[in-house]
């Protein structure tokens, strides 16, 4: 009987602690606070460019990546907007959008958005007012594109898309993922599109763009 109590305690000592693990799992134990939201946008804003790695790797590009709070008085996270060029070209971005960073129940999601007639916010970097001819209403979201974010150390952050469910056209793909890592000073961005095969069919292949903060 002594035996079977002290198992019978053994086991009941070993479920507890299992609950009371899968308790910290799921709970707001490893939640991002609003200290890493706001210390992320803080670090996200700003000028950067891939040049140094363009020159040491022949296979990427030098670029130009601005990201640029637009709507300050906002409650309802931190918007941004987004522009990258190749630096031979920097008055005809490539890519321009509006990303939307939110911290909900704990985890931190940057929302992508579409950004109508983006001819008229080329340079919008250097006037942030052009953005107050419009509210974030009118934009649309790109569903299944947003990248969540968790920190990783006091140094990094790092996030990405979830699976394949960001649908994308671009050269063949039938969708894109999106792979980020930030510092105070470095922001690594790896996008990359698939066939409904799986093959890659856009996007570096040997890893991400590594973007320096320009100070």
């Amino acid at each position: 009987m002594g035996s079977q109590k002290v198992n019978g305690q053994y086991v009941y000592f070993m479920k507890t602690a299992f609950l009371f693990f899968f308790f910290l799992i799921s709970s707001n134990v490893f939640a991002q606070t609003e200290k890493d939201f706001e210390t992320l946008a803080n670090w996200m804003q700003g000028a950067y460019t891939s040049e140094e790695q363009s020159k040491n790797d022949s296979d990427y590009y030098s670029i130009s990546l601005k990201m640029i709070r637009i709507w300050k008085d906002r409650t309802d996270g931190y918007w941004f907007y987004v522009e990258q060029a190749a630096l031979e070209t920097i008055t005809k971005p490539y890519r321009q959008r509006i990303s939307h960073l939110v911290l909900e129940e704990g985890r931190i999601k940057n929302i992508i958005f579409s950004l109508p007639d983006e001819h008229n916010f080329i340079g919008g970097y250097n006037n942030t007012e052009l953005f107050d001819s419009f509210s974030p209403d009118s934009l649309e979201e790109r569903i299944g594109c947003e990248v969540i974010i968790k920190r990783q150390n006091k140094d990094t952050f790092a996030g990405s898309t979830i699976s394949n469910n960001c649908t994308s056209n671009l050269r063949g793909a039938s969708y894109a993922t999106s792979d980020f890592t930030i510092t105070k000073t470095t922001l690594i961005s790896w996008d990359r599109g698939y066939n409904d095969k799986g093959d890659q069919v856009w996007g570096a292949e040997k890893g991400g763009y590594i973007f320096n903060k320009i100070k």
